[in-house]
């Protein structure tokens, strides 16, 4: 199994109080050498970015559908958590953009697209860890990236980026919308099918039929679809995601997650899809020195 450690984690050390400089991973360097190695890896036949790639416009390869969707304003708060918007000189941000490296290169030796963020139970930052993620892998625009909201008893998505009350995945599980609620935030570059209104029987829905043709649609669209899965303990709903999903990433959260319920978590899942695992357990992640311990100047220093 391939480890992915410490989306958002600080050192004891920091959390103590003290200059952990000299412990902690120089995070901006590490993901610096691998974007090298990525593009020395590039295969042969893997198209070369254009030059305007990120003007934000339509590729000439992109499905002319996905223009289609209605484009909605984005309005992130504090409270949304979203260290990968607004806050990309954090030390979460960073984080993140080393995951979104490590997913890439996985990609050069097995064929994964849909990733899948779950977690043993609730609040161990799975969403989070989901939408992060995307709003990263969004970053490069030749990528066409999807957050797929598959948890539809806690829908959480609308909300963290201010969309609003908007119909969403679980309106056309039911048959009630035409459109398959996919909307465009184009200042982040990044496509959105949230979960809707909560419905009373979440698993009835996604075992109707529809889900499967859903995905196969969306894949042949998308190069990236980050879902956000409900925990897997202790619903069901995570095993049908799981089945859909390349690829697996487990949220495990400091001082919340168990030992036994991590376990329990794990013998649930398909072993072969097992990507990794992120640890949640950072308070501040936006702390404000990151930038001067780990911004341009200390990389020099660092790569000399």
């Amino acid at each position: 199994m391939s480890h992915i450690f410490d989306a958002l984690q600080r050192s004891e050390a920091e959390q103590s109080g003290k200059n952990s400089s000299l412990n902690e991973p120089t995070f901006s360097v590490a993901t610096e050498l691998l974007e090298i190695a990525e593009r020395k890896r590039r295969r042969p036949n893997e198209p070369r970015v254009p030059a305007a790639a990120d003007s934000g416009l339509m590729q000439p390869d992109s499905p002319a559908i996905l223009y289609e969707f209605p484009s909605l304003p984005v309005r992130v708060t504090p409270e949304s958590k979203l260290v990968a918007v607004g806050k990309e000189e954090s030390l979460g941000a960073e984080k993140f953009r080393f995951l979104a490296v490590r997913l890439r290169q996985l990609r050069q030796t097995r064929a994964i697209k849909k990733i899948l963020i779950t977690s043993t139970i609730p609040q161990e930052g799975k969403s989070t860890v989901s939408a992060n993620l995307a709003c990263t892998l969004a970053r490069r625009k030749q990528h066409k990236t999807l957050l797929l909201e598959g948890d539809l008893r806690r829908p959480t998505i609308a909300q963290r980026f201010g969309l609003g009350p908007v119909p969403g995945l679980s309106e056309w599980l039911r048959g009630e919308s035409d459109s398959m609620n996919i909307y465009r935030l184009d200042t982040l570059g990044l496509w959105v099918l949230p979960a809707g209104s909560a419905p009373e029987n979440a698993l009835e829905l996604m075992q109707s039929g529809r889900l499967p043709s859903l995905m196969d649609q969306l894949t042949e669209w998308f190069d990236w679809i980050v879902i956000d899965s409900p925990p897997i303990l202790p619903l069901a709903d995570t095993s049908m995601w799981a089945k859909l999903a390349d690829g697996i990433l487990i949220v495990t959260r400091r001082s919340v997650t168990e030992k036994k319920q991590l376990q329990r978590g794990l013998e649930a899942l398909d072993r072969s899809k097992l990507l990794g695992a992120v640890v949640n357990g950072s308070s501040d992640a936006a702390h404000s020195d990151y930038y001067q311990r780990y911004g341009p100047a200390a990389s020099s220093k660092a790569l000399d």
